[in-house]
């Protein structure tokens, strides 16, 4: 039987690799909102990225497994990966709600960032439905500006969002799938464990 949560958030990505900026993230708005339980969903086969530029799924999966497994509030979810084709967000957030109850609030946590493309997701009125959004301050994105976003957002479609600020962590996977590619230490990036994965399965490196 599933256990039962008042509140459990929601941090998606490609996770090309996941590293410590995502984890920080993940377990600020945890603590400052309270949560349950935070699930760590990479993504399946993303509509908007092309195949070439992301590993395979499981890598990423067992690179979020590693990544999460010291933290009890952290867990590693298949949701996406499972799900054959294209993977949106609306039907991750139905499939979570069906296997939580109605009885447990979803907290989807997005980079400020994505604000203004929330519209463009599909089905994003459900999606507002089926969730509250915790928005967080990007390095580089001004607070005026995101402060306005949101409160476009609550006024024209009601939505559930708020916008925090978190340590402002700037590491990017792009970066560290450069520095593999280029030879260079990932050490303090990611966790030891994905280190070591991404070293011993001689992950990005770059090839002739």
């Amino acid at each position: 039987m599933q256990q039962r949560f008042k509140k459990v958030g929601i941090l998606g990505g490609t996770f090309n690799p996941i590293h410590y900026g995502h984890l920080i993230i993940a377990e600020s708005v945890r603590e400052s909102q309270n949560l349950d339980k935070v699930l760590l969903i990479p993504s399946g086969q993303p509509p908007h990225k092309p195949d070439s530029e992301v590993i395979d799924p499981e890598l990423r999966y067992e690179m979020v497994r590693r990544s999460v497994s010291s933290n009890p509030f952290f867990e590693a979810s298949r949701v996406e990966i499972d799900t054959d084709g294209y993977t949106y967000t609306v039907n991750t957030l139905q499939t979570l709600k069906k296997a939580y109850g109605d009885e447990t609030a979803l907290y989807f946590i997005v980079g400020a960032d994505v604000i203004p493309e929330l519209t463009l997701w599909k089905e994003f009125k459900t999606v507002f439905g089926l969730c509250e959004f915790i928005a967080v301050r990007r390095p580089g994105i001004g607070r005026n500006s995101a402060d306005a976003d949101v409160e476009k957002l609550k006024s024209e479609y009601a939505m559930r969002i708020s916008l925090i600020d978190t340590p402002l962590i700037d590491i990017s996977s792009s970066e560290i799938r450069e520095r593999c590619s280029a030879g260079k230490s990932i050490k303090y990036l990611v966790t030891e464990g994905v280190e070591e994965f991404i070293k011993d399965g001689g992950l990005y490196r770059k090839t002739i």
